[in-house]
């Protein structure tokens, strides 16, 4: 090997390597808990924070949970192109900010992303260096039991997202990987999304995000 060759790899390969990382599933499967766990364990990550139109629920906090925008808000965003992806879920509008997510892997932090299906599809069409895990429940009773103990939706609401949950775990090709996040099991599903994201760091055919 030439020499100037194998600098240049080892010059490469002590750079940062920031993924952008999709983390989605139905809704009720547990990725906000799968988010939480990693911070409380110290995870270096970088979470963008989703742009939403809904109402902020009594636990949440702007700037922390979602950036709340008005409808407004959210009509100027799209019209300047400031969001890497956005849709309509259960009403309301839902929206990735583009320089929070270049602000992130700028910083040379993996760049996780908590997004629908429908977010996910959209992101892997715009960047197909993204990183694409399904999260789902154990058994789809488990699901339901969790969507029903949550109690934050009228139960027409509740059945909507039922039978939307069923039809968004039919998706499950369209990823790269599956972790399955067991009920009292979430240290275990934290541990396979870290698996994961350390073997895509050492990937010879990683290639850099481009936004």
């Amino acid at each position: 090997m030439d020499p100037s060759t194998s600098h240049d790899i080892y010059r490469t390969l002590s750079q940062p390597r920031p993924l952008l990382v999709i983390l989605s599933g139905p809704s009720g499967v547990g990725k906000d808990a799968v988010m939480a766990r990693m911070r409380e364990l110290g995870v270096p990550f970088y979470q963008v924070i989703t742009a939403a139109t809904r109402p902020r629920r009594p636990n949440e906090q702007d700037g922390v949970d979602y950036h709340f925008v008005s409808l407004e808000r959210f009509a100027q965003m799209i019209e300047q192109g400031e969001l890497l992806e956005h849709a309509v879920v259960y009403g309301n509008y839902k929206g990735i900010p583009k320089a929070e997510v270049r602000k992130g892997l700028a910083s040379g932090l993996d760049v996780v992303l908590r997004v629908d299906v429908q977010g996910a599809a959209t992101i892997r069409r715009l960047v197909p260096q993204a990183v694409a895990i399904f999260l789902m429940p154990s058994s789809e009773e488990e699901l339901v039991n969790r969507l029903r103990q949550r109690r934050t939706e009228d139960p027409g609401a509740l059945a909507m997202r039922i039978a939307t949950a069923r039809e968004e775990l039919r998706r499950l090709p369209e990823f790269d990987y599956v972790v399955v996040n067991r009920q009292n099991r979430l240290d275990e599903a934290v541990q396979q999304v870290l698996a994961i994201m350390t073997a895509e760091r050492c990937r010879v055919d990683w290639k850099p995000v481009e936004l």
